[in-house]
């Protein structure tokens, strides 16, 4: 298997007229001809870097009555983390099945604290309860409204959008509105099918071959075999290392500190996932009911500003009959009445799904302004 290998350090240029840059590009470990808005960021995780802290909500009413049926256990519960900020618009990050959220908005951070506190969710390594994870979401939500008079962002990639999206259905049936100032869902992945249709005896994707055994595993049928954790491992680290190979890109994204940090703390998700988490997050996605306008589900899951975005070249991990695709991208005004949809593109390499920190630049513009968007039609609610 691949493995990431950083860049070389950059060689000093001796010319007088590029020698101020030149010296404080050595000092930030920044070559020259790098964006300013990347130099500028990476100088600002070094003054600043990412200190992450545990939070616990003084809202514990939905997470207390999930743990008091039996349906879900401590060991299940999310670790809820923070970064604080001023501003008038916190964001809540549900992460893929990998990385963390704290990783999946790397490169994101920065942006996104400019706006207000970011709350992760980074999902439990030895198991997963779908009715623990809405109810926690429940509680922050709920917390953020009453205790901060805010209305936060929930910002979903791939799994965690699939997760955003049951918890405003799992809201709207049960007669709720979270007040939320908005709603982002990054190549969202909400049902089985986004990845293997049933019909299809052998997955055209190689992830959905690596998951395809979890998927048709049933409580009461043959157990999956152990052996099939460890080819899923194998699958998500190379697709990581796949981007972590192209050096040209990542020499202008990040400095080599931010390199080596990302790169152990996916690796080190990836690989403390044990047999139980794993089994216990497909099992989820399976539950998930296909996204559908006609299926008489509830209308609409939120009347909040909603942005969609679609990588250009999904077909690595999402199915070409993607129910939630075709669903998003017929009908979002029945599940969304003020969602935007946007297929992101462009770069030196097709964006792929999910891509938030090797197609940081071209996912930030549609994110920039959706969150330009809110700022001028927040209003704080009542603490």
């Amino acid at each position: 298997m691949p493995a990431l290998t950083l860049p070389p350090p950059a060689t000093l240029t001796p010319s007088p007229a590029r020698s101020a840059l030149t010296a404080l590009a050595a000092f930030t470990r920044f070559t020259p001809p790098q964006p300013l808005h990347t130099f500028l960021r990476t100088t600002g995780y070094k003054l600043r870097p990412p200190r992450p802290l545990p939070y616990l909500t003084r809202i514990t009413r939905a997470r207390d009555a999930a743990l008091a049926s039996g349906a879900a256990g401590p060991h299940q519960l999310a670790t809820l983390l923070t970064e604080k900020r001023p501003g008038p618009v916190p964001t809540i990050v549900l992460g893929g099945f990998v990385p963390d959220a704290t990783e999946q908005v790397f490169l994101l951070r920065g942006f996104l604290l400019k706006h207000g506190t970011v709350y992760y969710l980074n999902y439990p390594r030895t198991g997963f309860s779908l009715d623990l994870i809405c109810a926690q979401l429940d509680d922050l939500v709920a917390e953020i409204n009453r205790h901060h008079g805010q209305r936060p962002v929930v910002f979903g990639v791939s799994f965690g959008a699939g997760l955003a999206i049951e918890w405003l259905r799992r809201s709207r049936l049960a007669g709720r509105t979270p007040e939320l100032s908005g709603t982002i869902l990054v190549s969202p992945v909400a049902c089985a099918a986004d990845i293997v249709a049933p019909d299809e005896p052998k997955p055209s994707t190689l992830i959905g071959r690596a998951l395809k055994p979890f998927l048709d595993a049933h409580a009461t049928g043959p157990a999956v075999p152990t052996s099939v954790i460890e080819k899923a491992r194998v699958i998500f680290t190379k697709m990581f290392e796949a981007g972590a190979q192209n050096q040209t890109s990542l020499r202008a994204l990040m400095s080599a500190a931010e390199l080596r940090h990302l790169h152990a703390s996916v690796i080190a998700a990836i690989q403390s996932i044990d047999f139980t988490g794993a089994c216990e997050r497909l099992s989820a996605l399976r539950q998930l009911p296909p996204l559908s306008a006609w299926d008489g589900g509830p209308r609409p899951l939120s009347l909040a500003p909603t942005l969609i975005l679609y990588a250009e070249k999904e077909g690595a991990v999402l199915h070409d009959r993607s129910p939630t695709r075709a669903a998003l991208g017929t009908t979002l005004s029945a599940f969304f009445p003020c969602g935007t949809h946007h297929v992101v593109s462009g770069g030196t390499s097709p964006v792929q799904h999910a891509s938030l920190i090797f197609h940081y630049f071209q996912f930030l513009p549609p994110i920039t302004a959706f969150y330009r968007q809110l700022k001028t039609r927040n209003v704080p609610l009542a603490a």
